[in-house]
């Protein structure tokens, strides 16, 4: 394998928690939640899932455990902003405050512990083409899942009557509800679902990224991912290029740290979150208003119930 092929790889393995968190977020925004809870859910996806794959040495469970722990986080955020109608954003805060919490709690008895990495699948033939096989046809089980629910998430929300009644009630929720639509239930089973994506992220990163558990090590990624949303302006398509995008910048800031170019290591690991910032001002200023209003890029946040 030569360099340029691992620097490939490793774009695809950084990249791949990002998007499958950014298409359950995407997906919540869209019924129109914005739930900024998805650090704390896919921290909690990641110690869960580390601590039974480690205990029941099982993967397969690990995942989830993990997708569970994210659902059920989710669960309670939609609780309290469905059920209680609280603010989102400072409940979505409080719960990403709340899980980084709890999963380092959680995930205390098993640091240091490590797990064996997962078999990639090798399409017979494919594989063997030059860069291209190895990069498309040597992946693991959550990479090609990744780009399946890209897919799934597209032709859900625009070839399916249900994903057509989600949009309608994100962009205009007293509208759907004087028409009899179930807002209610169709909000609480889109949080779920993107609180089961940001845990089975988060569970990527504990059983294939890293194989190892740390507090902390979801290291602003569900942030990213929020962003992503943004970025994309709601289109699973753009998801996909804006992941990979900014797993790129996340790995190349890496390679440069280690080929010392006389740059601040700190000022190049700011690199990503440098591109996120970036990125959405030259968005709100093509666009001329602040992204994430209501009404911007089409989004369908709603403040309210």
């Amino acid at each position: 394998m030569t360099i340029f092929e691992a620097i490939l790889l490793t774009i695809v393995t950084a990249s791949t928690p990002l998007l499958i968190a950014a298409l359950g977020e995407l997906v919540s925004e869209r019924s129109g939640v914005l739930n900024l809870g998805v650090e704390g859910m896919m921290a909690m996806g990641a110690a869960c899932s580390f601590a039974a794959a480690v205990t029941f040495n099982s993967t397969l469970l690990g995942v989830s455990v993990g997708m569970l722990a994210g659902a059920l986080m989710a669960a309670l955020f939609a609780l309290v902003v469905l059920g209680f109608a609280a603010n989102q954003v400072g409940s979505g805060l409080a719960l990403t405050i709340f899980g980084l919490g709890l999963s380092g709690l959680i995930g205390a008895p098993f640091v240091g512990a490590r797990r064996d990495p997962v078999s990639p699948v090798d399409v017979p033939f494919l594989s063997d083409i030059p860069v291209v096989g190895r990069l498309f046809f040597e992946q693991d089980l959550f990479v090609y899942a990744s780009f399946a629910l890209t897919i799934l998430v597209a032709i859900y929300l625009t070839r399916t009557r249900s994903g057509l009644t989600l949009r309608s009630i994100g962009e205009n929720h007293t509208s759907a509800n004087a028409l009899g639509l179930p807002v209610w239930r169709v909000r609480f089973w889109a949080i779920v679902f993107g609180g089961a994506c940001a845990g089975l992220a988060g569970a990527y990163l504990a059983l294939v990224y890293t194989r190892f558990w740390s507090p902390g090590m979801t290291a602003g990624r569900g942030w990213i991912a929020l962003a992503l949303v943004v970025f994309a302006a709601w289109r699973p398509g753009w998801l996909l290029v804006g992941a990979y995008i900014f797993g790129a910048a996340t790995v190349l800031q890496l390679h440069a740290q280690a080929a010392q170019f006389g740059v601040p290591s700190q000022l190049l690991s700011a690199v990503p979150y440098l591109a996120t910032i970036i990125a959405l001002l030259l968005l709100s200023l093509r666009h001329g208003r602040a992204i994430g209003a209501p009404g911007s890029l089409g989004t369908p946040f709603v403040p309210d119930r």
